[in-house]
């Protein structure tokens, strides 16, 4: 007997959510990041984007974060995620769709909010402040990695946006994103 597949919509989040707050908009996100800045702007900031995905029976899933992690002393960050009605089972679609989503996110940080940010710290850039805006890849380059053929073209995207592209090890903020991808979406089933 073959199993019927749930069917899903695809979600395409627009919002950002963390653990305190739902359905922030981009605006709010950056307001939350200069507070987050503002609080200690001596410090070196790492704002990085990532993204990663899980196929999950009828579905896939992608969560990207945004992290502004100063670095060794906490971070604020937020999610969005995406449903795509279908189980995608290429290693390169996947790892391009994760890297288009990071873009996409990526690209909200354009001169004005970079300009905003770094004036934050630009009085302390003496004292050793310093901010850095990033992309973490889900990909590595070792031999026994299925993404390693497709990271230098990743890291191509990344880099011709002005951004500084990481891959595994470095890129330690997928980890985050990876944990809530284990999830498979569950579809709410509205009440008659």
């Amino acid at each position: 007997m073959k199993t019927k597949i749930r069917q899903f919509p695809l979600i395409h989040e627009t919002t950002f959510r963390n653990r305190t707050e739902q359905n922030l908009e981009f605006r709010d996100v950056m307001d939350r990041i200069s507070r987050f800045i503002e609080s200690d702007p001596r410090a070196v900031y790492d704002l990085v984007v990532t993204t990663d995905s899980q196929t999950h029976s009828g579905h896939t899933k992608a969560v990207t974060y945004v992290v502004a992690y100063r670095v060794g002393r906490g971070a604020w960050l937020c999610s969005r995620q995406i449903i795509l009605p279908r189980e995608i089972r290429s290693v390169h679609e996947k790892l391009s769709l994760e890297t288009t989503f990071s873009q996409e996110i990526a690209a909200l940080f354009g001169f004005a909010e970079r300009d905003r940010l770094e004036s934050i710290i630009l009085p302390y850039l003496d004292q050793g402040a310093d901010i850095r805006f990033m992309v973490d890849i889900d990909g590595g380059a070792g031999t026994k990695n299925k993404t390693a053929a497709y990271v230098a073209e990743m890291v191509g995207r990344i880099e011709a946006m002005g951004l500084i592209a990481r891959v595994k090890p470095e890129s330690v903020m997928v980890s985050i994103a990876d944990r809530e991808t284990k999830r498979p979406y569950r579809l709410r089933v509205a009440s008659t």
